[in-house]
């Protein structure tokens, strides 16, 4: 409600700006009022007093302050906690006790912000997966499926693509028609061959799809003790890994714009991708060597006489670094998957524990 004096205080500062040239309409704008308000107001040539009837008389049933202590106190006892006060109002009734109706509950509840989320169901619980470290090859894989696009509308070929994350390798990859936890399981078990993988020296990343869980490939990661770890519903940040190699697979120069004409040319197609990636392509990642030479530790070598090779040239030709240090060459030790970074700026790592 706007007192009197304020009400003459805008008329005011309206008539003035009026005066000087401005439209109504838009002086009354500034003031936050409508200019049927502020016509109202001066109906005639004096300014209309407030001719609503106050009533101050206090309200008789107001809440006392002691009613709603008793009320706050038993929201908040732990039997109380998780529900709601159409089951706490009865529960008190039956030990013969009443606060309040469960509408003043609700209303003193709201006031002090004590509403939301009162049992563990309201709210989805999503925990940001464990924080896993790769120190070398064959730690921790990540792996998902994306669409390739195939003659037929609405239908579609699926790469399955697993790499490591320490060296970017893609240990493995197979094209299906389908979907299918089958499927996922002749992968894993071909490259856990392959790769001469150790009980209990695996930990696969992947999301929460359906192949990635399903019985068969469980059972399969069980019999070779293999760790699974997931990401959480929805949230793509959780796998960055595959979903970074799925967008350089499909803006790759040699990546058809046209559907794949077959399953067998899909397959050839991200045959001659897995070649290239793994042999020729310089990730910078992991300081512009190869996946393969990373994934074979000949990494370092190769960094290492990078290095050489340059600071020779620092020495022969100084004036051209101008007193700065040379490119950073020193291999990356460890990768992460989903870490944490704590006040000191380092990483805040996790051990991992094996489903079997």
């Amino acid at each position: 409600m706007i007192s009197y004096s304020d009400r003459k205080k805008y008329c005011t500062l309206i008539e003035e700006a009026v005066e000087s040239g401005a439209r109504q309409e838009l002086a009354c704008e500034l003031v936050c009022l409508s200019p049927r308000t502020y016509q109202r107001w001066n109906q005639g040539e004096v300014l209309l007093e407030d001719q609503r009837i106050h009533n101050d008389a206090p309200v008789h049933n107001k809440l006392a302050e002691a009613v709603r202590q008793d009320i706050l106190e038993v929201i908040n006892k732990p039997e109380y906690s998780a529900l709601t006060p159409y089951q706490i109002v009865p529960t008190l009734l039956d030990i013969g006790q009443y606060i309040a109706s469960e509408s003043t509950f609700y209303r003193v509840m709201r006031e002090h912000k004590q509403l939301a989320h009162r049992g563990k169901g309201s709210v989805t619980q999503r925990k940001k997966p464990a924080v896993l470290k790769a120190s070398k090859a064959n730690e921790i894989y990540s792996w998902d499926i994306t669409y390739l696009l195939s003659p037929i509308k609405g239908q579609y070929y699926y790469l399955y693509l697993v790499m490591d994350i320490y060296s970017r390798k893609i240990v493995g990859w197979q094209v299906h028609d389908c979907e299918s936890s089958a499927h996922a399981a002749d992968l894993i078990e071909d490259i856990a061959y392959r790769e001469k993988i150790d009980k209990n020296q695996l930990v696969i990343h992947s999301d929460n799809g359906s192949p990635m869980k399903g019985a068969t490939l469980r059972a399969k990661m069980i019999d070779l003790e293999i760790a699974s770890s997931y990401s959480r519903p929805r949230v793509s940040n959780d796998n960055p890994y595959s979903e970074s190699l799925f967008k350089t697979l499909k803006y790759h120069y040699s990546f058809p714009e046209t559907p794949f004409a077959s399953l067998k040319g899909a397959r050839a197609w991200v045959e001659g991708f897995v070649c290239w990636y793994n042999e020729e392509h310089k990730h910078s990642a992991i300081k512009f060597v190869t996946p393969n030479q990373r994934h074979n530790d000949l990494d370092k070598a190769i960094l290492e006489n990078r290095k050489a090779i340059i600071e020779q040239a620092k020495r022969n030709h100084p004036e051209r670094w101008n007193g700065r240090k040379t490119r950073n060459l020193t291999p990356i030790k460890e990768v992460y998957l989903n870490p944490i970074t704590i006040k000191n700026g380092s990483i805040k790592s996790s051990t991992f524990e094996t489903n079997t």
